[in-house]
């Protein structure tokens, strides 16, 4: 009886343990016995593992089998009579029930609420809360929200890049306004229609729609880059405002066949969403606009304002103008009668480039300046860098561009002076900015005429208007030959010089500005106390000078002392209140001398004196 296969297997694989037992004695080699030893090992491992396992194997499936037979048979043996039967009941089991409690919380077991990051609600309430920017224009305020939709719009349809176009049909041209991308190879400027995908739009004026764009072609096609992109699908939709093309949406991806005719549709509500929220910007921007020219109207208007100087009228001009009109650039530009010539009087420059400076000559003939006051009519230029004209004077230094504006003040056919207007970007002035400019300034035409008037007369009266005391120049006059009389009769004389004292602190408890009642009030005591051979008048806004004719200077510093306490004694009445006020007082010799200018000097040198101790004092030289 022959072995079976089995167990010939069984014997080749046990013989080869011999070999490997007898390699390492037969042979010298080191390497050749270290690597036999683990040979050996290993294969005797997986013979001792093999083995394990199958009789694990067997063994499992004995106890299966045995398990089978022993259940078949306990079940034959515990089965019971007829009639004897019984049920066995789990005390633990709960019968699953469905009540109103748990229907509607076993009815939503599938459902499961999203994943909130820690900061979900926060940066939620940010997005919903974002607010428009404050301080700036009309424009960037609509391009804020123009950006807002752009990324709404690139996001939902997957795009690459979302931007919006604005046309001019004037120029026939394309401007970049806003764009959300995910490329930095943007180039926003002007483009010139020209027969692309975007001129199709424009010419056509109907929406456009490219699905496999090659690689060859995207640089012509797609002219909004500054490199290809890759771009393979393109969608551009026309928006009107007012019947007429403005501005163009578009959408590019660079997958195949990413827009279809849905997408056209749903960027057709989108552009009309934008032209709505188009018009109501331009009604904010009208209301907001003309109660901004009518504050600043009723700004000059104002009957706080007192055009007491230069100064006070060109604030005034300033602060009526930034409401007014857009500029990045004033100037005023007046007439000076003195010189016979019209000067640069007042620039606001808002940009950090180069312009003209205060005081420049204006050039009447081959400047824009001098042409409105030529031909006293507005002067509107779109584009300066097409123009040849300068703008003031043949040797000005502007180093930018834009618009440009001069407004001329004219009032009873007499030329005051130019406002002159100038934006960094072109074709800002309508003409229907220029009329309401020009009927709005007239305004500013009478205020000059009658400052100018004002001080013309004031040139021509001798005495102050709120004291009738002698102005500056006239009692300098009168100083003067009264001083040659007395040095040539030999007789003394005497300069006082009579300051009001500052009452800061006291000002507080009037309603308005007691000053001017204070001023006449001082004025009129000083008046009772002079004789006829004085000389009074008004220097300065707090300072009276009191010319002594024939009486000694210690007579003058004993009249000057009294004059003090009076003034200090007696209540000045201000509306429901009664205060006193105090007087600094210098005085000076004048004998034997005629220079009006050096006795001034040296009755100023005794006030300051005066002032030093504090005021109330009387000091002389």
């Amino acid at each position: 009886m022959g072995l079976s296969e089995k167990y010939r297997k069984r014997i080749l694989i046990f013989l080869f343990i011999p070999v490997l037992i007898l390699i390492p004695i037969l042979t010298e080699d080191l390497l050749i016995k270290i690597i036999s030893g683990i040979v050996l090992v290993i294969y005797v491992a997986f013979i001792i593992f093999l083995r394990d396992s199958k009789h694990e194997e067997h063994s499992v499936a004995n106890r299966e089998d045995e398990s089978d037979e022993f259940e078949e048979s306990e079940i034959e043996k515990i089965k019971p009579n007829e009639g004897e039967d019984f049920k066995i009941i789990s005390p633990n089991k709960e019968i699953e029930i469905i009540t109103a409690e748990n229907f509607t919380s076993s009815s939503n077991r599938g459902s499961r609420e999203f994943f909130k990051p820690p900061d979900f609600k926060e940066n939620f309430e940010k997005i919903v809360h974002e607010e428009l920017p404050k301080d700036v224009s009309h424009d960037e305020q609509f391009g804020f929200v123009l950006e807002k939709i752009l990324s709404v719009i690139k996001d939902s349809f997957m795009a690459h890049t979302a931007a919006f176009f604005w046309y001019n049909k004037n120029r026939k041209r394309l401007t970049l306004e806003r764009y959300v991308t995910s490329s930095s190879q943007m180039t926003k400027q002007k483009f010139d229609l020209e027969d692309d995908i975007l001129g199709k739009i424009v010419q056509k004026e109907e929406p456009e729609l490219l699905t496999d764009i090659s690689s060859n072609a995207e640089i012509d096609v797609i002219r909004y880059y500054s490199v290809p992109q890759g771009i393979k699908s393109f969608v551009g939709v026309p928006l009107f405002y007012g019947k007429s093309l403005t501005g163009i949406l578009t959408l590019d991806s660079k997958v195949n066949d990413a827009f279809g005719i849905e997408q056209i549709y749903s960027l057709g509500r989108i552009v009309r969403v934008i032209s709505v929220i188009i018009s109501l910007f331009e009604e904010k921007y009208t209301e907001s606009q003309a109660e901004q020219r009518l504050k600043a109207l009723l700004g000059v208007l104002s009957s706080e304002k007192r055009f007491e100087s230069e100064t006070d009228l060109y604030a005034a001009l300033e602060n009526a103008v930034q409401g007014l009109i857009d500029w990045d650039a004033f100037t005023f530009v007046s007439y000076f009668p003195n010189e016979h010539k019209f000067k640069t009087a007042r620039i606001i420059n808002k940009t950090s480039l180069k312009y003209v400076g205060e005081h420049l000559e204006i050039d009447i003939t081959g400047t824009l300046v001098g042409k409105a006051i030529l031909s006293s009519t507005p002067v509107k230029i779109d584009d300066t860098s097409v123009t040849e004209h300068p703008r003031f004077s043949k040797n000005e230094d502007v180093s930018f561009d834009g618009s440009f504006l001069a407004i001329p003040l004219i009032y009873d056919e007499q030329n005051y002076g130019v406002l002159c207007f100038e934006s960094l970007k072109k074709n800002v002035y309508s003409n229907t900015e220029v009329t309401f400019i020009k009927n709005a300034t007239k305004m500013f035409a009478f205020i000059l005429h009658s400052y100018s008037t004002i001080n013309i007369l004031k040139g021509l009266l001798s005495v102050d208007i709120e004291t009738k005391t002698l102005n500056y120049d006239s009692f300098t006059e009168r100083l003067t030959i009264d001083l040659v009389r007395s040095k040539e009769l030999g007789i003394p004389g005497a300069l006082v010089l009579i300051r009001i004292d500052d009452f800061l602190e006291q000002e507080s408890l009037f309603e308005g500005d007691p000053f001017p009642k204070v001023l006449r009030a001082v004025a009129q005591m000083i008046k009772d106390e002079m004789t006829p051979l004085n000389i009074f008048g008004r220097l300065s806004d707090r300072v009276f000078a009191i010319y002594f004719f024939n009486t000694q200077p210690k007579d003058v510093f004993l009249w000057s002392e009294k004059l003090r306490i009076k003034i200090a004694r007696k209540p000045i009445a201000v509306v429901s209140k009664q205060t006193t006020f105090t007087v600094s007082i210098g005085v000076a010799a004048t004998t034997n001398k005629t220079d009006v200018q050096e006795i001034l000097y040296n009755v100023e040198l005794a006030l300051k004196k005066a002032l030093e101790k504090g005021g109330n004092t009387v000091k002389s030289i």
